[in-house]
């Protein structure tokens, strides 16, 4: 069995892998720089290469490179401690076997390497396209940050697709940087040469979205003086970003199906069948497998939107991200400006990692520019955060304080309340809130809990969805996804006015 190289510039990583992989009775070699590898690679070659990109006798990416261009049957696992999109992108386009990042799970990397060894990798899975455009610079600024595994399994997928012009479906809550994804699959594909044309559909008036997508000939309606190319003959030979698609009124998701199928399109008053050659990425904040069956959104259109699948996750639940975006974002601001950077305190850091951030990536970007602003000190401390932002904090449930509100008469909406303005870790929710108010009842000896949580909930629940529509209770049902009948008759059980 041919070895095993490790290179890496730190010995106790090479130390940890070479007693690992003696444990696998796999043989092994250690080198510290790539310059190593390289001459020995003209005299015998490995099973496999395990190397760091950062060294300071130079580049793992650079050396993934020459090994592809020279030995593209050698796999290569490229692994990292300063993870970012940019060098994972490109160890997927220079041919890397897979990417992971320091501190790694030592079993997961030796189940990784078993596989690499067994798998058979063909010259074409492997060929290196390694597009200059998106080579690493350590200059450069990313337009997506991210050290959590969340966001690294988004980076691995943005890598993957870059020979790819699938349909992508992007999902995820508002202000998480969907757009930013959308525009990363086009930066960093064969695509990138020609336009990335973006399309609000949440924005654009419903009776102009077929005008927009389509285009129209002069004439076609009243204040159509002159021809226009719509946004999908705009973007031909690019990619097409479809914001919002559960926006979009079935009647046009129609016509967006059979332009899918076939790629062919008439504009509005036009009699002339033209064609376009676009990539669709769609984004969706909503639900869309609840929409379909609800009959607001095509199950036809669904499927082939669906075809890959990015999720982005909550800005609560990638917490170790939020010091390097806020910063990120201070530095930025600071740019625009013209005012000195400012930095976070450990105790700012932490506190900002209690927040709920329920507008994500967003929210924490306009906090930053706030305190760029606003706070006159370098150093950002906690009391310096803006106070309204306090009530987003999440501090740990105090559950003698949810005790003692548990008074007959408490309905739910009160009890939560209370739990969120205690808060709630960052592993709760408001799950678990009405969870230690249940508990509670139970252990007092209270009798139908459950009739009275539930009451409760359907009392809490209808009344939001009417104060929200103003006392209008067909809409209140609407939004509720519930049947007109039915929310007059719990209006009635519940005693609503």
């Amino acid at each position: 069995m041919k070895a095993v190289w490790i290179v890496d510039d730190d010995q106790s990583i090479r130390w940890v892998l070479e007693k690992s992989l003696t444990r696998q009775a796999i043989p092994f070699k250690s080198f510290s720089n790539p310059d190593d590898v390289l001459d020995m690679l003209e005299k015998e070659k490995p099973q496999l290469i395990i190397s760091d990109i950062r060294m300071p006798k130079g580049s793992g990416i650079t050396l993934l490179q020459q090994i592809k261009q020279d030995y593209p049957k050698i796999p290569v696992i490229v692994m990292t401690a300063y993870s970012d999109m940019d060098s994972a992108v490109a160890a997927f386009q220079g041919g890397a076997f897979e990417y992971i990042t320091k501190p790694f799970d030592i079993a997961d990397l030796m189940e990784l390497i078993q596989r690499a060894i067994s798998e058979s990798m063909s010259a074409e899975q492997i060929k290196t396209q390694f597009a200059p455009q998106v080579a690493a610079k350590n200059s450069a600024v990313p337009e997506l940050i991210g050290q959590a595994p969340a966001m690294q399994e988004v980076f691995r997928a943005i890598g993957r697709l870059s020979q790819s012009s699938a349909t992508v479906l992007i999902t995820g809550e508002s202000g998480t940087g969907k757009e930013l994804v959308a525009r990363a699959l086009h930066r960093h594909s064969a695509r990138v040469s020609g336009p990335f044309v973006e399309m609000n559909l949440a924005a654009t008036p419903k009776e102009l979205i077929e005008a927009e997508l389509f285009g129209y000939e002069r004439g076609a309606f009243a204040n159509a003086t002159a021809r226009r190319r719509g946004n999908f003959e705009l973007a031909d030979g690019g990619t097409l970003f479809l914001d919002e698609i559960a926006d979009m009124p079935l009647e046009s998701q129609s016509s967006l199906l059979r332009l899918l199928e076939d790629g062919k399109f008439y504009r509005i008053g036009g009699q002339e069948l033209l064609s376009a050659n676009v990539r669709i990425v769609a984004s969706s904040n909503q639900n869309l497998e609840m929409l379909v069956s609800k009959g607001s959104f095509r199950q036809d259109l669904f499927h082939r939107l669906n075809v890959i699948r990015l999720t982005l996750p909550a800005l609560r639940e990638r917490v170790e991200d939020i010091h390097l975006l806020a910063q990120h974002f201070l530095l930025a601001s600071a740019r625009q400006i013209g005012v000195k950077t400012k930095f976070l305190l450990p105790e700012t850091v932490e506190l900002l990692g209690q927040m709920a951030f329920p507008g994500n990536v967003r929210q924490l970007q306009s906090i930053c520019h706030w305190l760029t602003v606003m706070v006159s000190s370098v150093q950002i401390a906690p009391k310096d955060l803006p106070r309204n932002i306090q009530q987003f904090v999440n501090t740990a449930v105090d559950e003698d304080a949810i005790s003692t509100t548990l008074a007959p008469e408490s309905n739910l909406g009160s009890l939560v309340n209370v739990g969120l303005s205690l808060g709630h870790s960052n592993n709760s929710s408001w799950e678990a809130t009405l969870a230690i108010i249940a508990k509670k009842m139970l252990e007092d000896g209270k009798a139908e809990v459950y009739q009275h949580l539930l009451g409760s909930f359907e009392k809490s629940v209808i009344s939001a969805a009417l104060e929200i529509t103003r006392g209008r209770k067909v809409e209140a049902a609407e939004r509720l996804g519930i049947g007109r009948n039915t929310i007059t008759r719990k209006l009635q059980e519940l005693g609503i006015d």
